[in-house]
């Protein structure tokens, strides 16, 4: 390759550049890998901790907190007491997101049920909207409105 003056293929240049301008936000605007971790717990314990204390309307997919992902929270949602997904349900959850500016939370086609995604461009402000939303939500179907 050297002797050539070329490489074989092209490196994929936009990726290069965008990952290092995400990187260079992270490093010195967003407080590194401990400012982003920090905030991705934030966000994960505030979602796990509705989720756990819903009453029994929200039931998590994965019930051992240390093996829960802060990335990508997964649930059903129950009537209280019966304690078994409702699809109705989380059809309307999803319907309320998507009201409410909230979108992709439907679960995998194949298992069903929501997945919220809190990835780092996700903010603690946004994750506070949903958690509000799903507040809300919690208490209409308590409510028996739903």
């Amino acid at each position: 390759m050297l002797d050539n003056g070329s490489l074989y293929n092209t490196p994929p240049m936009f990726a290069i550049y965008a990952s290092g301008l995400v990187f260079h936000d992270l490093l010195h605007n967003k407080g590194g890998v401990a400012g982003a971790t920090e905030r991705s717990e934030k966000k994960a314990l505030l979602i796990y901790g509705l989720i756990d204390n819903s009453e029994g309307v929200y039931l998590p997919t994965v019930r051992q907190a240390s093996a829960r992902s802060r990335m990508n929270v997964t649930f059903r949602i129950s009537r209280p007491g019966e304690n078994k997904p409702d699809e109705a349900l989380e059809d309307a959850f999803v319907k309320r997101c998507a009201e409410n500016n909230i979108v992709q939370v439907k679960g995998h086609r194949s298992v069903g049920g929501i997945r919220t995604s809190l990835y780092n461009a996700v903010t603690v402000e946004q994750t506070q909207k949903l958690a509000e939303v799903m507040t809300s939500f919690k208490e209409d179907v308590k409510a028996g409105k739903l």
